[in-house]
């Protein structure tokens, strides 16, 4: 079984990577590719609810609960996870996605949708590719580090995931 490929959507809080993430997808898992997503949540969220079995589960002193059916799976488990670790759970998928997580080794899309976001690119290790917001292309291209950094108008989805496609040696 091959690695999966490992692909970092980072920028700013409403910079749109969930957004870039979410039209990625679709144009990724053409040909029956497999794509899982990993997203950073800088708060404690709660995905369960309330008075639900798991809750249940989880309120009496449960350190993890999973529940199942024939068409999904959810693990809760009441502690953190590495972004390796997590990885390491979706090796059976092309594709792992991870939004955030900024300092983390992997090849990354940084994404400037305003000036003060250029910061990022001072900032961040292993910048593969830009994807900005059309008004700010001039700005990117002028404080790129590196001429290698692939630059993007955030609307060319197509061609930002050809060029994933395209750095998957494999396929």
């Amino acid at each position: 079984m091959n690695k999966p490929v490992v692909w970092q959507i980072v920028g700013y809080k409403n910079s749109g990577k969930t957004s870039l993430v979410c039209a990625l997808i679709p144009l990724l898992s053409q040909e029956g590719k497999r794509v899982a997503v990993i997203k950073h949540d800088g708060h404690d969220y709660d995905m369960d609810h309330r008075d639900t079995d798991t809750w249940k589960h989880r309120q009496a002193g449960a350190m993890a609960v999973a529940i199942t059916s024939t068409a999904r799976t959810s693990v809760i488990e009441e502690q953190g996870s590495s972004l390796q670790e997590l990885i390491a759970g979706f090796s059976g998928y092309d594709y792992v996605l991870v939004e955030g997580f900024k300092q983390e080794a992997y090849p990354k899309i940084v994404l400037i949708r305003q000036h003060d976001d250029l910061e990022l690119l001072q900032q961040t290790r292993n910048i593969a590719a830009i994807a900005a917001w059309e008004q700010m292309i001039p700005c990117v291209c002028a404080a790129a580090q590196r001429q290698r950094e692939r630059i993007f108008e955030i609307n060319d989805i197509s061609g930002i995931a050809d060029f994933l496609y395209n750095q998957r040696s494999d396929f």
